[in-house]
């Protein structure tokens, strides 16, 4: 994850190219009820403006965050899956409604999806980084026209990294090995 970008816009085609890698996600019942809304350029400050405040700018490593050049928003609409699972195909499913759904695949695909944005950024030579947003985003998706049944999962900072970026130091955790996170046939087996 990068945290320092160069002032330096990213071309069409990378960005066209990454966010087509995204759109290969899979997706309950080939619903793809996501969307990203890409800020560019000056239209990043409307983001900034609306989600950072004194003491998140205070952060030593964000003056570089705010250098991204991109600020895409993963939003994903419920309502696209309860309509799609309404429909012939899907009704014996049963989850034409909220309630009939123990995972919210709304979510997952759009985190999917975002998954390979950040790979795709990654092949490209960009950097990226994946973030909470840190307030409600209803204003801001209301401003930038975004339909009201549509919520983000949080933003992707994009943009070609700064030779001064440093990891977090979350960064410096050890990995955990399958022996810590593989259980096969009952929990605690390995």
């Amino acid at each position: 994850m990068c945290r320092s970008f160069l002032e330096r816009p990213v071309e069409r085609i990378v960005l066209e190219r990454a966010l087509a890698m995204a759109t290969r996600a899979p997706s309950a019942g080939n619903t793809q009820g996501w969307a990203f809304l890409v800020l560019e350029g000056e239209d990043t400050a409307k983001f900034w403006d609306h989600q950072a405040d004194s003491s998140w700018l205070a952060h030593p490593s964000h003056p570089g965050l705010l250098k991204a050049p991109l600020i895409v928003l993963p939003l994903a609409s419920r309502a696209r899956y309860l309509e799609r699972y309404s429909e012939p195909d899907k009704r014996t499913v049963g989850a034409g409604r909220v309630e009939e759904w123990a995972v919210p695949y709304w979510l997952v695909d759009t985190a999917f999806a975002t998954m390979l944005l950040l790979l795709g950024a990654a092949q490209e030579g960009l950097g990226a980084l994946f973030f909470a947003l840190r307030k409600p985003a209803t204003p801001l998706l209301a401003e930038l026209g975004a339909p009201p049944d549509w919520e983000p999962l949080g933003a992707v900072a994009m943009g070609w990294p700064s030779p001064d970026d440093k990891p977090s130091l979350s960064a410096y955790r050890p990995r955990k090995g399958l022996d810590q996170v593989v259980h096969r046939g009952r929990w605690g087996e390995r």
